[in-house]
């Protein structure tokens, strides 16, 4: 069974720093593209960054030069994501997700992260973690 358990949410102030930890089990996790998403309240399902086997990062835009997103070399079954530079906007549930086809490439999704109608899409991960509040406080 594939499992995704995240941790290190929070609350911080603006500017301060959080770091993301997702924990996989249930698959080779050297032959999976891994990804962070993230949805607030009314918003839609934002791709935060992925990390594919292999290949470059990915970061949407916002957040560019103050994320950051890897993996553990040594348990090789953890990946994280550093945020620094955290601003108000930034507040959402964050998301580990995972796939093992290699096909981590939808942007964005106008429903539920994680749900249903979502992992139908091709380019969405087959699999999601819980989530993880982030809370970013002026």
């Amino acid at each position: 069974e594939v499992q995704l358990v995240e941790s290190g949410g929070g609350s911080v102030q603006v500017g301060g720093s959080l770091r993301l930890s997702c924990t996989a089990s249930g698959f080779t996790f050297s032959d999976a593209d891994m990804a962070w998403y993230r949805q607030a309240p009314g918003n839609e399902c934002e791709l935060v960054s992925s990390l594919k086997n292999g290949g470059s990062p990915y970061y949407t835009d916002s957040v560019k030069g103050r994320f950051t997103i890897s993996q553990d070399d040594a348990k090789k079954n953890t990946v994280y994501l550093q945020m620094d530079s955290l601003k108000p906007e930034d507040t959402a549930v964050y998301y580990c997700a995972a796939d093992r086809a290699g096909t981590i490439e939808l942007l964005t999704f106008g429903g539920a992260c994680g749900s249903q109608s979502m992992v139908r899409w091709p380019q969405a991960p087959d699999y999601w973690g819980q989530g993880t509040q982030v809370t970013v406080s002026s």
